[in-house]
């Protein structure tokens, strides 16, 4: 039986027929799709340019409606509500992308760590956590650790802060070890408050192993040292800060002088004193040295010698307290009226942020940064 190639020739104009109005037919729904979502996508764009948030997020909501299935216009959107601070919202387009089982891990990722951020944001600091464990072994583990870092130190986690700052120190191109120590430090203060002595020396020793130039550790550790009778111990570790942060030495100068009165050590201390403060004057370290000082015939003239080099109210009201005026009853009032004004002169100041205090913190209330207030206080009119 011999082959009909007429079919053969019909069939040629039929396959291009059907051909020809099968692209036309994706050409037309191409330029539907042209002519609704860029156009609602581009407009929600040149509101964000003019600052025009409600405007945007219409627009954005109207290309999302458009193409569903456009996982950029969701994050755009999440973002916005966010920024608005309409965290609900975005709560929910951000678990919406989640269910999707088309995403790709990497948009995956991305969305896990745009909804740990409206968590965050929020303040639902434990959903925010769970959030953000989810992100390890992602691209995203660095942020979601530094995260979870600022989320333990505002709930004063400590145990949690050391872990995840042991974490970032292993593979972080910076260094974490000065606030690993500080979080040891807390857990000693906690521990000491306890009655677990033993446990907080234990967190202190390994904070300065950890940090041996960071001077919060080794004034802790003296502190302890001298409320458990090792004045000694305390003595020496207290030797140890003068070589490794001379600089916090008007931090550790009362505690010093005590430390030193108690142990004999009168002349080792002084002369520590004395040196600290050609380095670096400071009225804590001279109230130190009178303290020490009982073999000068006058010792409030270290008051007179740090006059010489700084005008100070407080250094005078010092000063003055160890004079007779004759008169005891117009002394006192004298004394008080100048102790009041004194008072809040003398005052710590962040460097970060400015915030101020009359008291030294290791962890500004204000900026939350670390090691950021100065150990010589200021002294301003």
């Amino acid at each position: 039986m011999e082959f009909d190639f007429t079919w053969v020739l019909l069939g040629f104009p039929i396959a291009f027929a059907l051909g020809w109005f099968a692209s036309q037919l994706e050409l037309r729904q191409l330029r539907i799709q042209n002519k609704q979502t860029p156009k609602a996508y581009f407009r929600g764009l040149n509101f964000l340019l003019n600052e025009q948030q409600d405007q945007a997020i219409d627009a954005f909501i109207e290309a999302v409606q458009n193409d569903p299935d456009t996982s950029e216009l969701h994050f755009a959107l999440g973002n916005l509500f966010r920024r608005r601070g309409e965290y609900e919202r975005a709560v929910r387009v951000h678990e919406h992308l989640m269910s999707r089982g088309d995403l790709t891990q990497p948009e995956r990722d991305r969305a896990q760590h745009a909804l740990a951020l409206d968590f965050l944001k929020a303040g639902l600091l434990d959903r925010a956590e769970i959030a953000l464990r989810k992100l390890e072994g992602t691209s995203y583990e660095e942020e979601a650790r530094l995260a979870l870092l600022s989320i333990y130190e505002r709930s004063r986690d400590w145990e949690h802060a050391t872990e995840i700052a042991g974490k970032l120190d292993s593979v972080s191109h910076g260094s974490f070890s000065t606030r690993q120590a500080h979080y040891l430090c807390e857990q000693a203060l906690a521990a000491s408050a306890s009655g677990a002595t033993q446990q907080a020396l234990d967190c202190l020793q390994q904070a300065v192993a950890l940090a041996p130039a960071s001077a919060r550790p080794l004034i802790d550790l003296a502190k302890l040292q001298s409320q458990l009778g090792k004045q000694q111990d305390a003595f020496a570790t207290l030797l140890k800060l003068e070589k490794t942060a001379p600089q916090a030495m008007p931090l550790a100068a009362s505690l010093l002088g005590n430390i030193a009165q108690q142990s004999g050590q009168q002349a080792a201390a002084l002369a520590l004193l004395n040196t600290s403060y050609e380095q670096m004057p400071s009225i804590d370290v001279v109230e130190a040295i009178v303290k020490l000082d009982t073999a000068a015939a006058a010792p409030r003239d270290h008051y007179v010698q740090h006059l010489e080099r700084e005008a100070s109210l407080v250094a005078a009201a010092r000063w003055i307290a160890g004079e007779k005026l004759g008169n005891d009853h117009q002394q006192g009032l004298l004394q008080r009226a100048l102790d009041k004004a004194t008072k809040p002169l003398m005052r710590y100041r962040c460097a970060a942020c400015g915030f101020e205090a009359t008291q030294h913190f290791w962890h500004c209330p204000g900026c939350q940064a670390w090691d950021s207030y100065p150990a010589r206080r200021i002294e301003e009119l």
